[in-house]
């Protein structure tokens, strides 16, 4: 085959970039180049002619050579006598051309075989003729013509005289195979049995070029960038536009070992003075997972616009966007130019990608715009409802009072990461500090607690105190903010909660004793007179509690934190009257000082027994639990039992339902769990505005239990909200006639609303 060549001028081989498209792996595989030369060899030769003065100012310019062999520090001890002699003999120009490999473009200043005042070694330059190897030939002329400048390179490579050498022509293949190691072992094989043999210098110059490329490779892909930045200084030929990656391997060197701005100095280099399109868009997207954005921009201004206007870099703008608006999330100082955020909202408007928004969500939470950031939030969760995504609403909605919607929100991402479950519980302590309270519904309510309870939150524990006080449940708000208590004895919020609901429930020693624990610590703990209007709401209804005789403790405190409901009409609230267990299985005392944990079934169940006479029921519940695992029958149902009685308290209904079926129970004690079961779920169905369904629970609770006069009162209520006066009225009439006051609060209340005028 007969190859038609350009040739270039000499001063176009002194600085000229000769760009041949390999296709070879843009990625750091450490593939040999000349290996990849020969797989594209039948790829045409593309030359290029670059004015002389633009590329000694390109040269001028770059600071990649100097940098790279700049002191030692850079260079591993096995290649400080290498580099201290490259640092003498660098070339005042980086070298360049046009070849695929590294070893195809050795130093400048190298001397051919032949002398240096005769005609140049032409058996590489025959051999790679043979071989069809356009590149390297091409790139083997210019070379010849930077050292001879008065050479003048045949017209037909292929009519070079065939060296008769078939060793020297087997060392050649072996080495465009990329077998170093057997080129080494052949010319030493060969010195040994030919005395006085010498190599080429051509072959040794590029094995020596070849080798150092392996090891940098393998340096780089271990990670050990103190010696890729050191071979990188003793071989200055390596670094160039034939080998792109090399330079790349050495700009992340630079910036892993902390010395940023040589990295942008390496990627600057390329950009400058490589020519190939596809290599300077893979330099940028290399740069991008390395640099930050400030140094990103300073790449990006070497773009190239093509004669019909289109930007070199364009394909990489939406990724460019992407990444400088995610900086900006993380950076909330850093300020990226406008056009990026508006490529972004254009992606996210047009395009099916939920990130997009979610980057853009993230981008106005960060940056304070709440209103946009929910727009784009929930355009994400419209694409792909994630934890993030609902996370980011949740906050959204937070801030502009929304408090239930971020709840609810997220709800099913509550337990997805330490973040998510953060948000979640600063969702449902906000959901209850609203003023007025807001109407909450029963099974929101519910799994609110029930959550509290799980993570040991202490704001929420002690949002439902406040709560529970909101609607006169002075019993349910004490345990609430013991409980918040328990988690962080020095939460001053719970303990002011704590003592002022107990100074509404005349206890005295109670108050007192919070007074001396707080002495010191607080001063309007320790100033807390007795109860005032100005510290009573109007709409607690203390004297609800005064009027109600006297019951064991499982009877006088109907756990429940109730929202607006009937008590805000002033109706008394109904109570959950379960026996208290028999003495008998509380025997033993109480120690509360080891962990549950380190117990035995029977002596979980006896503290927990204990911890219920302690009023401390969310204890009591985890104590039960592990008296469940008795083998004693009698000590299971006598836990099971507990522990749905510890739910009750605590108002988690359907946690005691579930408590109750643990073991079987006595059919004293399942009848009294489920009348106590029946008359909270009536109440929290009351409190729902679901009033036919609190009138079917109270039915069904008559059908174990004679109904006492204020579950009456409640369904009194239930019927006159759906209406049914007259039946209304007759079961107010009912209950007025023992003398009851709110039997005739209710017929009042009835004649209020059929004869308004009076």
């Amino acid at each position: 085959m007969k190859l038609s060549l350009m040739l270039l001028s000499a001063a176009a081989v002194a600085g000229s970039l000769v760009t041949v498209v390999t296709g070879g792996d843009t990625e750091r595989q450490a593939v040999s180049a000349d290996t990849a030369s020969q797989r594209h060899s039948r790829l045409p030769v593309l030359t290029a002619q670059i004015d002389a003065e633009a590329i000694a100012e390109q040269i001028r310019t770059s600071r990649l050579v100097q940098h790279v062999s700049d002191g030692p520090e850079d260079v591993s001890a096995e290649n400080a006598a290498g580099v201290a002699q490259a640092q003498m003999s660098l070339p005042q120009t980086p070298p360049v051309g046009p070849s695929a490999s590294p070893a195809a473009s050795p130093p400048a200043n190298a001397a051919p075989a032949a002398g240096q005042a005769g005609q140049p070694d032409l058996s590489a330059l025959r051999y790679f003729a043979t071989q069809g190897d356009t590149a390297r030939l091409q790139a083997e002329i210019a070379r010849l013509r930077s050292l001879y400048p008065n050479w003048t390179p045949p017209a037909d490579p292929l009519a070079v005289p065939v060296n008769g050498d078939q060793k020297l022509e087997a060392m050649w293949q072996l080495y465009s195979q990329g077998r170093y190691a057997e080129v080494r072992r052949a010319i030493s094989d060969r010195q040994t049995a030919e005395a006085g043999w010498q190599p080429p210098a051509d072959l040794l110059e590029r094995l020596d070029v070849a080798e150092a490329r392996t090891r940098l490779v393998n340096a780089s892909n271990l990670k050990q960038y103190a010696t890729v930045i050191g071979i990188g200084a003793a071989t200055p030929s390596l670094l160039n536009c034939s080998d792109v990656d090399v330079l790349w391997r050495v700009a992340e060197a630079f910036i892993e070992t902390e010395r940023v701005q040589r990295g942008v100095d390496a990627y600057s280099y390329i950009l400058k003075n490589c020519t190939d399109s596809a290599q300077r868009v893979a330099t940028i997207q290399k740069a991008q997972t390395l640099l930050p954005y400030a140094d990103l921009q300073s790449l990006l201004a070497f773009e190239k616009t093509g004669a019909d206007g289109a930007r070199e870099f364009d394909p990489l703008r939406d990724d460019l966007a992407r990444r400088f608006v995610a900086d900006a999330n993380d950076k909330p100082e850093l300020t990226i130019a406008p056009e990026y955020l508006e490529r972004l909202r254009r992606l996210a408007e047009q395009g099916q990608q939920a990130t997009d928004s979610l980057l853009l969500g993230w981008y106005y939470i960060r940056h304070k715009d709440m209103t946009e950031a929910e727009k784009w939030f929930r355009a994400s969760r419209q694409k792909d409802d994630t934890a993030s995504a609902s996370q980011g609403l949740a906050l959204a909605l937070i801030a502009r009072n929304a408090s239930a919607e971020a709840e609810d929100v997220m709800y099913r991402w509550r337990d997805d990461s330490e973040e998510a479950t953060a948000t979640y519980l600063a969702s449902t302590a906000n959901l209850l500090a609203g003023d007025p309270p807001p109407t909450v519904p029963e099974p929101v309510l519910q799994r609110v607690a029930t959550t509290a309870l799980e993570k040991h939150y202490v704001p929420t524990a002690q949002q439902l105190g406040w709560y529970a006080r909101a609607f006169g449940q002075w019993q349910t708000a004490a345990r609430w903010f013991e409980t918040a208590l328990q988690w962080k004895p020095d939460d001053e919020p719970s303990a002011y909660g704590l003592v002022i609901t107990r100074q509404q429930l005349n206890d005295r020693a109670g108050v007192d004793e919070i007074q001396r624990a707080w002495a010191g610590r607080s001063e309007r703990i320790a100033r807390l007179g007795m109860l005032t209007n100005r510290t009573v709401p109007a709409a607690a209804a203390p004297q609800v509690v005064a009027e109600q005789p006297y019951r064991p403790v499982e009877q006088q405190d109907r756990p429940v934190v109730v929202q607006q409901g009937y008590l805000s009409e002033r109706a008394p609230a109904p109570v959950a009257r379960v026996a208290a267990p028999a003495k008998s299985a509380r025997r033993g005392g109480c120690s509360v000082t080891d962990t549950v944990s380190s117990l035995s079934p029977d002596q979980a169940n006896m503290r927990g027994w204990c911890l219920m006479d302690m009023n401390r029921p969310m204890e009591a519940a985890d104590a039960f639990e592990i008296a469940l695992k008795s083998p004693s029958r009698n000590v299971r149902e006598d836990a099971a039992y507990g522990q749905s009685l510890a739910y009750l308290r605590l108002g988690l209904t359907k946690s005691a339902a579930v408590a109750a079926t643990k073991s079987p129970q006595r059919p004293e004690r399942s009848s009294e769990l489920q009348v106590a079961i029946l008359a909270n779920r009536a109440l929290s169905a009351f409190d729902s505005q679901r009033y036919r369904e609190a009138i079917v629970y109270l039915d069904q609770r008559a059908m174990l239990q004679p109904e006492p006069t204020d579950l009456m009162v409640l369904r009194g209520y239930a019927m006159l909200k759906l209406g049914m006066m007259g039946d209304a009225r007759r079961l107010f009439e009912a209950v007025a006639a023992t003398g009851n006051r709110d039997g005739l609060k209710g017929l009042a209340d009835i004649n209020e609303l059929q004869n308004p005028q009076h």
